[in-house]
């Protein structure tokens, strides 16, 4: 699947996503012609999905986040199905995630302060379909975050 250079293109990829292809082919020791055509296999390929900007939150005044535990009521047929879209209207919701055990879902959600994230969780979290039970987690330190792979 992946050769030696690819693994070299992709650490130097991940480490500075938005160099200069000039300088990557460089940094990678191949040349720009050979690392248009390897970087277009791996998107073609799926191994890369895109490249994007992360929002640094609280730059914009979010201040606050929270991991909501949430398990549902497994009696209801649809409790998956009707969860899920409702939870994805809710802005303040960044991520959704699904488990197989005791937590069926896990939000995350950000806020302003934690008068705004009292409102959110009493008037739009409390209210989404089928919650049997909910944990909250407050964010106290993100203490690591990266998404680089050991390539």
């Amino acid at each position: 699947m992946l050769d030696d250079t690819d693994r070299r293109i992709l650490r130097y990829y991940q480490s500075d996503p938005e160099a200069p292809a000039a300088r990557l082919a460089e940094s990678a020791g191949v040349t720009a012609t050979t690392l248009s055509r390897r970087l277009d296999r791996m998107r073609d390929t799926g191994v890369l999905k895109g490249v994007r900007n992360v929002i640094n939150w609280p730059a914009l005044g979010y201040e606050v986040e929270v991991s909501l535990r949430v398990t549902l009521d497994k009696t209801e047929a649809r409790a998956f199905d009707e969860f899920i879209p409702a939870a994805r209207l809710v802005p303040e919701v960044i991520e959704i995630q699904t488990f197989l055990g005791q937590v069926d879902v896990r939000l995350s959600v950000i806020a302003r302060d934690m008068a705004h994230y009292q409102q959110l969780y009493r008037d739009q979290l409390l209210v989404l379909p089928h919650i049997n039970d909910i944990e909250a987690l407050m964010q106290v330190a993100r203490v690591k975050g990266q998404e680089a792979l050991p390539i």
